[in-house]
């Protein structure tokens, strides 16, 4: 009967979530307790929930902080100087304008925001395509590939997800797949060289008129709908309701000035004086990342405080700024502590026992030991159907309880179900994807078409790179 009412709540929960029924949201909080109703656990209910919030407090917070503190670095200028010095270098050859394009999408995605990374990398890099006559279904390839890859960050949200889905600190997750993602980044610089050099062949080394090279003249900026005049790309980065309106179809345009400002930051925010100290600061957090020399809450919480304090010391300024990226943390935030009540509910119930002991008597003999393996190939195909939210809180921990038979860890599925991002971010069911070939001005089924074999190739590069390493057991006996 348990494991009736286990299956049956995923499968509302799936179904409200893919037909759009109920936000995740909102179906994380209710779908669980109905069902814990259901089976006649209401007095339980409480402390199980408040057990789910708890474990999942630490990975809201580090996720609070990590939007926080790389929004403040955008906002402070800190890659202005890789924007302008790669629109700089590539001037008038397509190969290099591609692998520029792969090249800032990746520093651009360092703050694990989709839309951010779409709106200042295309409107950036856009202007340089259409001068040169270069295919934009390629330039949104490489961004989404490049997305795809830093996709895994902790604050990026699947990581997260699969961290406080299966119990686990999200470090003992993200940090050994560091060699992975640095792997299958390159794979991306790769396919990067192969769509340029395919461009070059096309097109050839095209000379831009003027003394200046046009992309000298890309100015980072986009036309806001209503508007009629150039606004920063950043001014608009936090606001949801800026990014629906170029989602259809607004692209950048550039300017004519001999040598004007090249900015992905609002000319009242930004710290070129403190590019430096920013970029210190910055390496500095990610070696104690890695080396795990503080909890990635704390960490985050003290860098972000000693950015702000550095780049804007006003009351009023630190304010601002918070304003500014409170759309992009409160939906992550919420998110993850609604889930808490779903986990809670799942573990303290014994639902996610019931279902494990299905899945185990489910799975060949041949096939246990190959577990994490076969949740890196799942994961592709489930991350494009279905949502992150569905898969990660549904059906990795299904995955993990049955992995356990056979000495498989929680965190060795967990890195194994991370390994579909590259190809997730093609999904009709992400919204940011829109946004990506609206600004690029490209069909949403000629994108996909396009991108589809591309993004695979860098799912299994990651799959493998992850068994190479032995972060991901090829195999593993009971």
């Amino acid at each position: 009967m348990l494991t009736v009412l286990a299956y049956s709540m995923i499968v509302v929960f799936m179904f409200l979530i893919m037909t759009k029924r109920l936000p995740a949201l909102l179906a994380l909080i209710v779908v669980p307790i109905a069902f814990g109703l259901i089976g006649g656990f209401g007095a339980d209910l409480g402390p199980m929930m408040l057990d789910g919030i708890r474990a999942l407090a630490p990975t809201g917070v580090m996720l609070m902080f990590a939007i926080l503190y790389f929004g403040v670095m955008i906002d402070a200028g800190l890659f202005d100087p890789v924007v302008r010095l790669i629109l700089r270098l590539v001037q008038g050859d397509p190969m290099k304008i591609v692998v520029g394009t792969a090249a800032l999408a990746m520093m651009i995605s360092l703050d694990g925001d989709g839309a951010t990374t779409y709106m200042i990398t295309v409107s950036a890099m856009l202007p340089l395509y259409q001068r040169l006559g270069m295919n934009r279904l390629t330039m949104a390839c490489v961004i989404m590939l490049a997305g795809g890859v830093f996709n895994i960050l902790p604050w990026g949200g699947p990581t997260a997800r699969a961290a406080t889905a299966l119990g686990v600190d999200v470090s003992e997750v993200f940090v050994p797949m560091i060699p992975a993602m640095i792997v299958t980044a390159l794979w991306v610089l790769f396919v990067a060289y192969m769509l340029g050099m395919r461009e070059r062949k096309r097109l050839g080394f095209v000379a831009l008129p003027g003394e200046a090279p046009f992309a000298k003249a890309a100015q980072a900026s986009v036309l806001t709908p209503g508007l009629g005049e150039l606004a920063p790309v950043h001014a608009m980065a936090g606001n949801a309701a800026a990014a629906d309106g170029i989602a259809s179809g607004s692209g950048g345009v550039p300017k004519t000035a001999a040598e004007p400002e090249i900015s992905v930051s609002s000319p009242d925010t930004v710290r070129p004086k403190l590019v430096w100290i920013n970029a210190v600061l910055t390496a500095l957090l990610l070696v104690m990342l890695v080396l795990g020399a503080l909890p990635l809450p704390v960490l985050f919480m003290i860098f972000f405080a000693l950015a702000m304090m550095i780049n804007y010391p006003g009351l009023e300024q630190q304010k601002a700024r918070i304003e500014s990226h409170a759309p992009n943390v409160l939906p992550v935030v919420s998110l993850i502590f609604a889930a808490g009540i779903f986990v809670g509910i799942l573990q303290g119930t014994k639902m996610v026992d019931a279902i494990a002991l299905s899945v185990i008597a489910a799975v060949p003999d041949w096939m246990g030991p190959y577990l994490a393996v076969v949740t890196g190939f799942l994961s592709i195909p489930f991350t494009f159907f279905i949502s992150n939210d569905a898969f990660y809180y549904g059906i990795v921990p299904i995955l993990a309880k049955a992995g356990e038979v056979y000495g498989i860890t929680a965190a060795e599925i967990g890195r194994a179900s991370i390994i579909g991002q590259p190809v997730h971010l093609l999904s009709p069911l992400v919204a940011s994807t829109y946004l990506l070939v609206g600004m690029a001005k490209v069909e949403f089924g000629d994108h996909q078409r396009y991108t589809l074999i591309w993004s695979i190739s860098a799912s299994l590069v990651m799959l493998l790179a992850g068994l190479l390493f032995g972060v991901i057991p090829l195999f593993k006996g009971a």
